[in-house]
């Protein structure tokens, strides 16, 4: 909690309403897909163009397939190793790929020398095996490879030969996750942070989504853009204040609250909608500047490709309220 009234506090700009209206018209089309998965599910011209993420990180398709391989069986170190072997190339389409050629993964199946030939093969194919929602900076300095992708490869055995999901294990809050993974080359604040809520929704630890959070260089373009001087207040803080105050935002613009089957916005996701909000903004107030002067959304909306149902850490005890109607409506994937 923000002490408040020790603070100068941060001056709404022109656009700063923009950041609820976006995220109940976002969720709205989250909803509206889960009953009609082809549409229309939205007036906005802006959102139905591009791509935006869900308003809630879990319900993204990417977030999605992770949740489903650290359910799907296995040790502790099992889906430690799974959960950072899928989100360092952050990609579906690789971890299918290592999966079909391995036959299985697993610890026991992770031999740098036969994952790191398969990968070379599929960038001889010009296959794209990282994500573009990111850069994934190169740890070549620390471990010396020419290449990006064994680079990535020599860290995960790093981080499997220091018993890493050990240590995670014994952390008492994200904060001090998130300080363990800052730790390995390559990744910086914005990609530990991530690391550390995708650990946390699996069985490996358990702390709550409001506990902490790190400003990434959108979500402190969004912030920029919403807010015309922050005042005393750190990127962090602002993030805070808007999940704290969500309830009193969306009355106050009476609009609907968007609740994750009664899970509100958590820091990650407020983190979040501040990135896209950004994005949103670049299209109707082109004139509003953030930290950087992007003007554009370089991604297109395109219908993606069929999915599963949708599937939430037990532990949030969400799973057994998802209307059973939404899993069988969808034969088209409502996740990004």
């Amino acid at each position: 909690m923000i002490h408040y009234t020790a603070l100068n506090k941060p001056k709404k700009s022109i656009v700063y309403d923009k950041y609820w209206i976006f995220a109940a018209k976002r969720f709205e089309v989250f909803i509206n897909r889960l009953n009609n998965p082809r549409g229309p599910w939205t007036s906005d011209n802006v959102i139905c163009n591009h791509r935006f993420t869900n308003v809630f990180r879990a319900s993204d398709r990417v977030s999605q397939y992770l949740i489903g391989l650290q359910y799907d069986g296995g040790d502790y170190q099992e889906i430690f190793f799974k959960t950072i072997l899928f989100k360092i190339f952050n990609k579906i389409e690789t971890y299918q790929c290592l999966e079909e050629k391995i036959g299985s993964i697993d610890i026991n199946s992770f031999k740098f020398k036969d994952y790191d030939l398969i990968l070379k093969e599929e960038l001889q194919r010009k296959t794209a095996i990282y994500s573009a929602a990111y850069i994934m900076p190169s740890a070549g300095s620390a471990f010396g490879h020419t290449l990006k992708h064994t680079n990535h490869l020599a860290l995960i055995q790093k981080m499997i030969d220091d018993n890493l999901f050990q240590k995670v294990m014994g952390c008492n809050s994200l904060s001090q996750v998130y300080e363990l993974l800052l730790r390995y080359p390559s990744i910086g604040n914005f990609l530990a942070f991530q690391y550390t809520i995708d650990l946390n929704y699996s069985t490996l630890i358990n702390f709550s989504e409001m506990d902490f959070v790190v400003a990434g260089p959108g979500a402190k373009n969004g912030i920029k853009k919403c807010f015309s001087s922050l005042g005393d207040y750190s990127f962090e803080d602002v993030i805070k204040m808007m999940a704290e105050n969500q309830s009193e935002e969306f009355d106050r613009l009476q609009i609907e609250h968007p609740n994750l089957w009664g899970r509100e916005l958590q820091l990650i996701d407020c983190q979040n909608l501040f990135c896209e909000v950004d994005k949103y903004l670049r299209v109707t107030n082109p004139e509003v500047i953030g930290v950087t002067d992007r003007k554009r959304i370089k991604q297109k909306f395109s219908m993606a490709k069929p999915q599963y149902k949708l599937f939430f850490p037990p532990k949030w005890n969400i799973n057994e309220k998802i209307d059973l109607k939404w899993q069988h409506n969808q034969t088209e994937d409502i996740f990004s």
